[in-house]
């Protein structure tokens, strides 16, 4: 025996006739139903899963999430590492300018070199497409700028020990005595500054120091090096200038007689001349000067061959005392 399923049969309420009447459906009324609740479910559907997913993460999203936040934490901890070693070079990069290079007398290392960045707009631009893109981009620079400290500093170290190994002989080379025999430190004139002009009696910057003796005085080398001028020189007369290496130069001027030639070896303490009174002088003394870099330098700190300390203090105070010059 089969059974059929019965029809549904609708109807609809006529408030003319106060009668309930039977509903007859068009095939058009039910492609229209059809469509309506298919586009209803369809939008239910898509509501319920874009709910889901944002409410209640898929395994792979946990999984993803949980990466990040470990990779996040890992570029912290290596910031905060990368900070410790920029502290530690920082402490190296002072002791290095403060006390190394003024040990050795090495030229200093400007800091706009020590902490210059990279250039170039692009060269972390592929890394602002990963995931932590800023952190990525703030950790990387961290380690470039750091690689590259790194560098100069090492650099720096291997020239300190180049000098270190080389002091013996720049000890010897270095100007570290007077160029005048003047144990009771009468003879000394003038000294480093600015000093009344002799002829002019303006105020000058007196490059060197004075040293007064008898003309025929003899004049010493007061480091090892060789002579690169034995001639007449503007405002020096009959002048001789050493090179010592190791970027230092001594300069004795207003001699009356040279006793080394261009290109001669000299050790200290040798005879190169004798005092005299030639070019812009008012009386027979030597005029000395001691260049590092082809910039002068107060002579009075490189008698420490010749002085005490109690000679030292001596001598600054009577250089300082002498106003004017004799050249």
């Amino acid at each position: 025996m089969r059974l059929f399923k019965q029809k549904k049969t609708h109807y609809q309420y006529n408030p003319d006739t106060l009668n309930f009447e039977k509903v007859s459906r068009t095939v058009k009324d039910t492609v229209y139903l059809f469509f309506r609740h298919l586009t209803t479910g369809v939008a239910l559907g898509i509501a319920i899963f874009f709910g889901m997913s944002y409410f209640i993460d898929s395994p792979t999203a946990k999984q993803l999430k949980k990466e990040n936040r470990l990779q996040q934490t890992q570029y912290e901890v290596l910031s905060f590492q990368l900070e410790e070693a920029q502290r530690v070079l920082d402490n190296i990069q002072q002791r290095d300018e403060d006390l190394y290079r003024a040990i050795f007398q090495a030229e200093s290392i400007p800091m706009s070199i020590r902490k210059a960045g990279f250039g170039g707009s692009d060269r972390y631009q592929r890394l602002k497409e990963s995931t932590n893109s800023d952190l990525v981009v703030f950790t990387t620079k961290k380690i470039d700028l750091l690689r590259k400290q790194l560098y100069i500093e090492s650099n720096s170290l291997d020239e300190l020990v180049t000098l270190g190994k080389s002091q013996k002989e720049r000890n010897v080379c270095i100007p570290a005595i007077q160029p005048v025999a003047n144990k009771d430190l009468k003879r000394i004139s003038a000294g480093f500054g600015m000093r009344i002009d002799p002829i002019y009696r303006v105020p000058r910057f007196h490059s060197g120091m004075d040293f007064s003796a008898k003309t025929g005085t003899e004049i010493y080398a007061t480091g090892e090096g060789s002579v690169v001028f034995a001639s007449w020189k503007q405002g020096y007369g009959k002048c001789i200038i050493i090179d010592h290496g190791f970027g230092y130069e001594t300069l004795y001027g207003h001699m009356s007689k040279f006793k080394k030639r261009v290109g001669q070896k000299v050790t200290r303490g040798e005879v190169i001349g004798e005092v005299g009174s030639t070019g812009k002088s008012t009386g027979s003394h030597l005029h000395y000067e001691v260049r590092f870099h082809d910039r002068p330098q107060n002579p009075i700190h490189y008698y420490y061959k010749d002085l005490t300390p109690d000679q030292y203090d001596q001598m600054v105070q009577i250089a300082e005392n002498r106003g004017q010059v004799m050249d």
